[in-house]
């Protein structure tokens, strides 16, 4: 029954397709359920994808593990192949989300090529513009109690005795990525490579900056307002 109320309200969806592009804490992860379920898309994480191919030995997925065993990079046409594949799925049938692709202009060249012999665009770049001090102040303050996975946050969710968990009273820990030397090369790579990308969707008048500093719920109704446009 769920499932015919699902299919209902989701025929009279328009079809979206839509790119996420924002920095490591920028939000787009909060964001993204909240777009797929509104608009009825499938979310395509490309990263996961890949892993998929390979455990479900595709033709793809077997020339992708022989890629990773070698130690190569997969090549942008097989993960452009792989995003081709998934858009068969009935899930995908009002279209999807996009997230961690594409990273270079070249994978945006290919994607469109590919969206283009299908019939269809990108309808929308969401692009989480964020001051690289806000990232670093979400990401560096998070502690983490390791064995029950409790969060905390030195200045949003601070622990009631510094560097100790709540309940257990055990030492909590800062997770190697989320140092600030580590998220800061992490962000020249971010910036270096896919400021291009905006660019060339900027030229295609598909992009739409969002304020991503402002709280969770602000950019959600952001986001729904840009893409009811």
């Amino acid at each position: 029954m769920t499932e015919l109320l699902r299919r209902m309200k989701c025929a009279s969806k328009p079809d979206k397709r839509v790119i996420l592009i924002g920095a490591p804490g920028s939000g787009k992860g909060t964001q993204s359920p909240v777009i797929k379920d509104e608009y009825c898309l499938c979310h395509l994480a490309t990263g996961d994808m890949l892993r998929a191919a390979v455990a479900a030995k595709t033709p793809l997925g077997v020339k992708a593990k022989e890629a990773m065993e070698k130690g190569e990079l997969v090549s942008d046409d097989l993960v452009v192949g792989i995003i081709d594949e998934a858009l068969k799925k009935p899930s995908c049938q009002k279209g999807f989300i996009l997230d961690g692709f594409p990273r270079t202009v070249t994978q945006a060249q290919k994607l469109d090529e590919m969206l283009e012999k299908r019939g269809i665009k990108i309808d929308k770049v969401l692009d989480f513009a964020i001051d690289d001090a806000i990232l670093e102040e979400r990401i560096t303050g998070r502690w983490i109690h390791p064995s029950s996975g409790r969060s905390y946050h030195t200045k949003f969710a601070p622990p009631k005795t510094p560097g100790v968990d709540d309940i257990t009273g055990e030492p909590l820990i800062q997770r190697k990525d989320d140092t600030a030397a580590v998220l800061k090369s992490r962000l020249e790579a971010f910036h270096k490579q896919t400021e291009p990308v905006i660019d060339y969707y900027t030229k295609k008048g598909v992009v739409a900056q969002l304020s991503a500093a402002k709280p969770p719920k602000e950019v959600t109704s952001e986001v729904l307002k840009v893409l009811s446009s």
